[in-house]
């Protein structure tokens, strides 16, 4: 006997037992788009690998370490999209999004890191995410954290985040801050571990991001960068604090949130949960205006975010009622040769009629006890029955498979009638 083959290690199948929370949680984040009219955008899954080089940074954990990237056939490196903004530029880039025009899209898809396998980490996980384009001021940073506070809400899971702000400022001060924390840091060298020491050569912000535990009061007594903001981003962050105010969205001022790039500036944020163990961040985002001119656009202004999706379904499988996985509404019993020939046109009649009712239909035979037990296990709310009889007089037999009432027999007309007082869509 051959060998079983095995998914590969980080890439997980999604069994249908498991489905109807992603479903949920799809859906829920596609009406969310739909309530703030945004629009949908589908990038490829392999990318030129210069593209992440470009956008992330050679020097960086990502890039480095973590790409799956490969040489076709043709000799060009190519890559696994590890995240979905720089594609999502590119996409833009590419097809003239940008030109003259403000842009707000979302996306939903896999993404690849090759990563220590964990809960909460995988090598191939799933993310939604949001890019807008071409708006300057905090009000879009303030509908998309407003976005965000919706989406926890409807999926039921808002008093198990919380929203953490920061700002960068301008890429001027964060320049000059850049060399105060590196000179601060340079004191306590000898008390940095090896990622930080790496961090401190190429992109220094980044060890204030630091999970390390023996660095906690080095990054705590650090200088803050929300200190040595310029007039213009100062105005910028009490602007968006005064906005979300208004809301009553409650935030916490982290100055030690920041994103290590150069695109980056102003407002930068995540939701964090105390449920998921070390995976704690669910939602990242913040304002990236240098990106598109660093790949080769003119320069525009944009801010996005991006959640996992593995993550939220963790948190709502905590946190929420079960979600049962697709129930068929109504179960169909058929028993004899005449009723296997004459159940399809009436089903199909019924599904015309009524398009939204899950209906399951037994097939490969079975007896009667058996089909029943099936009917019963599928969790439908009825099992219509066909069989000689019910053929003889034209007719079906509807079963209340969850109520002790009395089973009634109906004609075609009758049963559509049945199924719209029902079934309501």
């Amino acid at each position: 006997m051959s060998k079983i083959l095995q998914a590969i290690r980080g890439m997980n199948d999604i069994l249908p037992e498991n489905i109807a929370t992603w479903q949920f949680i799809e859906t829920s984040f596609r009406k969310l788009m739909n309530q703030y009219a945004y629009a949908e955008i589908r990038m490829p899954i392999v990318e030129k690998t210069e593209l992440f080089k470009r956008s992330i940074g050679e020097v960086t954990d990502i890039v480095e370490k973590e790409m799956y990237t490969f040489d076709d056939r043709n000799g060009d490196s190519l890559t696994l999209r590890p995240e979905g903004t720089a594609c999502c530029v590119r996409a833009c880039l590419q097809n003239g999004l940008l030109y003259n025009q403000q842009q707000r899209l979302w996306y939903m898809g896999p993404m690849f890191r090759h990563e220590r396998p964990q809960k909460g980490r995988y090598r191939q996980f799933q993310q939604m995410g949001v890019e807008t384009f071409g708006m300057s001021g905090p009000d879009i940073d303030v509908e998309l954290i407003a976005m965000i506070a919706r989406f926890w809400r409807m999926i039921g899971i808002e008093n198990d985040v919380r929203l953490e702000i920061n700002s960068l400022g301008t890429s001027a001060s964060r320049k000059a801050y850049k060399s105060l924390l590196v000179e601060y840091l340079t004191q306590h060298k000898d008390k940095l571990d090896d990622d930080s020491l790496r961090r401190l050569e190429t992109n220094p912000l980044r060890v204030l991001d630091s999970k390390n535990p023996a660095l906690k009061e080095i990054i705590a007594n650090a200088p803050k960068l929300l200190d040595h903001l310029d007039i213009e981003s100062e105005q910028y962050f009490k602007n968006l604090c005064a906005q979300l105010d208004t809301l009553n969205i409650q935030y916490i001022i982290n100055t030690s949130l920041v994103r290590g790039l150069d695109y980056y500036s102003q407002t930068v944020f995540e939701w964090v949960t105390d449920t998921l163990g070390a995976q704690g961040t669910v939602c990242a985002g913040g304002r990236y205006d240098g990106l598109v001119e660093q790949l080769g656009g003119k320069a525009t202004t944009a801010i996005g975010f991006a959640m996992g999706v593995e993550r939220l379904v963790s948190m709502v499988e905590q946190s929420v009622n079960t979600i049962r996985a697709n129930t068929p509404a109504i179960y169909v019993i058929v028993v004899g040769e005449k009723a296997q020939q004459t159940v399809f046109p009436l089903i199909e009649a019924v599904r015309d009629v009524q398009p939204a009712i899950s209906i399951l239909v037994n097939c490969d035979g079975g007896s009667f006890k058996s089909q029943m037990k099936r009917a019963d296990k599928s969790g439908a709310a009825y099992a219509f029955i066909m069989g000689e009889d019910e053929v003889a007089e034209n007719k079906v037999c509807i079963k209340n498979l969850r109520e002790n009432v009395a089973q009634q027999k109906m004609t075609k007309e009758e049963l559509i009638k049945f199924i719209e007082e029902n079934f309501k869509n």
